[in-house]
């Protein structure tokens, strides 16, 4: 069938090397990191992407790691409960998996039939009609018949066969970051969301280990997303003067050693495939602010590797997967308006609905 080296070994990436494995490909993925990372937001495994974590049979596992919120409770400026509105997981329509986890349980299941590069990445491409020169930071070179960028939003794939990040990438003007809570919270069925105009905070529970998340509008900054100290310091300018908990959570960011944080992003590119190299994931469509984007991922993967093994080629996986991102995208700025209201007429207007909307669990 080939050989296809995969760049990132996240959800789209493991996804992939998975099912390519299974149809008789062999398969190297390179991951920059120096393993699994232990952070990151909550994020849901649902619609087209159950099918496809059932048919790898990692159901069971995902639902050992899932979340136990049921519930998500809004907060007043003063900590006030608000309103509760029931969970789609409570019902049993989704799971809700931290990243982390999710993450984790896809690499295990693909790593016995694929090879993993960690702490290396791509420098260089070079492709001809036959296949595709790959020089890497660390390891020697290779030829490989495909190569798939499954990087995420800054994706190294795209920047060496595409062009600029700034050509394809459009900041919302939202920002998020994630850090561990460092224990178990005091609601382990419920997220708490504590909004002002243009800042929401989140806690959120999990299995051992709940996590909090700062969401938060600001002018896009030209920042390195791997600059921690940079990132931890403009959050706290952000939220310096929110009250509730919000002291107490910025506390624990500063100490914390694991932190994510970028801008939220759309993608937008008029291919996600040029010759033998082709993109998937955050790294081609980069929509997401609710967690979502992990069930695209996997059904995006799944697409990309049936077109692979049917000889369709890209082309089919692309047609398909558009028309599942477009609804996504569409969506995006109404799931920002809700959940982070830029105004305090707008988060007055949010919390009215939503107390008229809340169903019980």
């Amino acid at each position: 069938m080939g050989n296809v080296l995969i760049c990132g070994a996240g959800v789209a990436g493991s996804t992939l090397a998975y099912w390519l494995a299974r149809n008789g490909f062999k398969v190297t993925v390179v991951e920059r990191a120096q393993g699994m990372r232990s952070s990151g937001n909550p994020v849901d495994v649902r619609g087209p992407a159950l099918p496809v974590v059932e048919a790898m049979g990692v159901v069971g596992r995902l639902r050992d790691v899932a979340t136990r919120a049921r519930r998500v409770c809004l907060l007043g400026g003063d900590g006030r409960r608000i309103a509760t509105l029931g969970l789609p997981a409570a019902k049993g329509e989704e799971l809700e998996v931290p990243r982390a986890d999710l993450v984790t349980v896809l690499y295990e299941a693909a790593r016995g039939d694929a090879e993993f590069l960690f702490d290396d990445t791509i420098a260089a491409l070079r492709q001809d009609e036959h296949g595709v020169d790959v020089t890497f930071d660390r390891a020697a070179p290779r030829r490989f018949d495909f190569v798939i960028g499954a990087d995420g939003l800054h994706s190294a794939v795209r920047r060496l066969t595409f062009g600029a990040e700034r050509s394809f990438v459009r900041p919302t003007g939202i920002h998020v970051a994630t850090t561990s809570f460092g224990g178990p919270v005091d609601h382990p069925g419920e997220v708490l969301l504590h909004n002002t105009p243009g800042r929401l905070v989140a806690v959120h529970p999990s299995r051992d280990n709940g996590g909090v998340a700062f969401i938060f509008r600001a002018q896009a900054e030209n920042v390195d997303h791997r600059d921690t100290a940079r990132h931890k310091r403009i959050v706290t300018a952000a939220y310096g003067d929110a009250g509730w908990r919000v002291p107490e959570l910025l506390e624990r960011l500063r100490k914390a050693d694991d932190v994510f944080f970028d801008a939220v992003s759309v993608v937008d590119l008029p291919s996600w495939s040029r010759g033998r190299i082709a993109l998937v994931g955050d790294a081609a469509s980069c929509v997401s602010l609710l967690g979502e984007g992990s069930s695209l991922a996997i059904a995006g993967a799944y697409t990309l590797a049936t077109a692979l093994t049917s000889s369709t080629g890209f082309g089919r996986y692309e047609a398909e997967h558009r028309a599942r991102v477009r609804p996504a995208r569409r969506t995006a700025r109404m799931t920002a308006a809700l959940l982070v209201p830029k105004t305090g007429i707008g988060l007055a207007t949010r919390n009215l609905a939503a107390r008229a909307w809340r169903w019980s669990v």
